[in-house]
């Protein structure tokens, strides 16, 4: 009887290794299949191609075969699900690997399918294509990265989670959201500020954990103002990014650290979200750290950079921003529970020449008094 267990847990065993042995080769034929739909729809030519521009029609209809094979390419990956993860092909999780394929896989609310004709999916991966100079196969690897970063780092729920607590409550004067631009782009504040207190700075940077939630309170504003976005044709597909480092404190190891962090996570993670990266009050000896910063951007983020010193804020930021929408501590006219302005209220502009004469009508309410 012994003998005969013996011989049934021996075979079972040697089951289960052979399944073994075949899922990994399964695993490793998928994945050399991947790695050949990528190198079949990227072609060797076209990340050559699109680096040098010399005939303006040439380069544009190459970015239109560049755009063609980086959507049947993601097509391809999500059908075969390994845009996000490389399941293990087995006949123990099939069932589960075509639930997954019903799930509807989108970036920003925008679904990725190209088979969906979705309006927002080729202004979406447009900016993959853009952020790696039209090279399919740079974009189709940034876009599974972010993906998985996405999937690991919980971003479609983190407007749910409550960043601000008793403790950390001052962040929300530090980093918010308000207003749009003259296109309409919603701005994105980080008001550095604040941490002239040591207590805050100290607080807010002070350990890892604490910066890690300050790290993830941006990611979550980042968020929040992406839900502002309309991914269509014509529509806002980018936000402007203002950073005001009034009263900013010397260098500090930490809050160098978390800086690089926050300019290297937006890079990567959101490609062509962040149409302008303005800041203000810029201190004289942010210029010199600014090069090592540089460093760690790559061309096209560098271009979106504007820096204005403390003379120059309100002339800077007028020039983008409506100057009714332009906060009042920066020279604009945007008052804080303003009561008697709405934000639906415009500024108007009325322009007299030198050594004229000129009338200005201004509306108001008429407010009569009872007897």
């Amino acid at each position: 009887m012994d003998k005969k267990c013996e011989r049934k847990s021996q075979d079972t065993s040697e089951e289960a290794e052979e399944e073994n042995d075949e899922e990994e080769e399964e695993e490793e034929e998928q994945e050399e299949q991947e790695d050949e739909d990528i190198d079949e729809y990227t072609n060797a030519g076209i990340d050559k191609e699109c680096e040098s521009p010399k005939d303006p029609v040439e380069y544009k209809m190459r970015k239109k075969r560049a755009l063609l094979k980086f959507k049947t390419l993601v097509e391809d990956a999500i059908c075969k699900n390994y845009l996000v993860d490389k399941p293990k092909k087995s006949k123990r999780n099939a069932k589960e690997q075509q639930q997954q394929l019903r799930e509807d896989i989108s970036l920003w609310g925008v679904p990725l399918l190209p088979s969906r004709d979705h309006e927002g999916t080729e202004i979406v991966l447009l900016k993959f294509l853009k952020a790696n100079n039209y090279k399919v196969r740079s974009a189709f690897y940034m876009l599974r990265k972010v993906m998985k970063w996405r999937k690991e780092y919980g971003t479609d729920s983190i407007l749910d989670e409550d960043l601000l607590t008793r403790d950390n409550d001052e962040l929300k004067d530090v980093v918010h959201t308000g207003s749009t631009d003259k296109q309409g782009r919603p701005l994105y504040y980080t008001v550095y500020g604040a941490f002239k207190d040591k207590a805050l700075c100290t607080k807010v940077l002070g350990t890892e954990e604490s910066r890690e939630n300050f790290l993830r309170l941006k990611v979550q504003n980042l968020e929040k103002s992406i839900k502002q976005l309309s991914f269509k044709s014509g529509g806002v597909d980018s936000i402007v990014q203002i950073t005001d480092l009034k009263n900013f404190p010397a260098p500090m190891k930490e809050l160098s650290s978390i800086s690089k962090k926050i300019v290297t996570l937006f890079q990567s993670n959101y490609p062509g979200i962040i149409n302008k990266n303005i800041l203000i009050n810029v201190p004289f000896w942010y210029y010199t750290s600014r090069v090592v910063t540089k460093k760690l951007m790559n061309p096209r983020a560098r271009k979106k950079f504007i820096l204005a010193r403390p003379s120059n804020v309100t002339q800077t930021l007028s020039k983008y921003i409506p100057i009714e929408q332009v906060p009042a501590q920066y020279g604009g006219l945007k008052r804080d529970n303003d009561v008697e302005f709405s934000p639906e209220d415009k500024a108007l502009e009325h322009r007299i020449r030198a050594n004229a004469v000129g009338h200005v009508n201004i509306p108001v309410t008429e407010v009569l008094n009872e007897i």
